[in-house]
């Protein structure tokens, strides 16, 4: 179904780690560790100032690709890994894509499953690579359904 997707890049978008956003995702995610969201802690701390939960990137805007069209509904969140070179501090500008690295299909007991694999970057104002992240989306059998017609 995707195959023709493997190796398609998605426009960069610039993306801020914004100090109220990361706030509300430490409290969405239950860690209210000091680093992420008490300044002082992070002004003293090793980077002179708070980094984000490492799971954070999961808010950014990764831009579109073009041609690939999935559904809002439908799709199972399959795995999600993250590789850092450094944390993501507070206040920073990222620029974000994807690219698709892997499209393959599986028999299962609900009929057949698509696994699209995306591997999303995150870069600075350098152009220095500081996180990468692979996700793995399922695609069931009802949804390959209806986006075949």
């Amino acid at each position: 179904m995707f195959k023709e997707h493997i190796g398609k890049q998605s426009n960069k978008v610039k993306n801020i780690v914004e100090r109220g956003a990361v706030k509300k995702f430490a409290e969405a995610i239950g860690d209210l560790h000091p680093i992420f969201v008490d300044e002082e802690t992070g002004k003293n701390s090793r980077y002179s100032r708070n980094i984000a939960p490492p799971t954070f990137p999961r808010v950014f805007d990764y831009g579109t690709i073009d041609g690939l069209n999935l559904p809002n509904k439908g799709l199972i969140h399959g795995e999600q890994t993250y590789h850092y070179e450094r944390p993501l501090l507070v206040g920073e500008e990222l620029t974000c894509y994807s690219v698709v690295e892997n499209y393959f299909e599986k028999k299962g007991t609900q009929g057949e499953m698509g696994f699209l694999v995306l591997e999303s970057f995150g870069e600075d104002d350098m152009g220095q690579v500081v996180f990468t992240s692979t996700q793995t989306v399922i695609i069931t059998e009802a949804v390959r359904k209806v986006l075949i017609g």
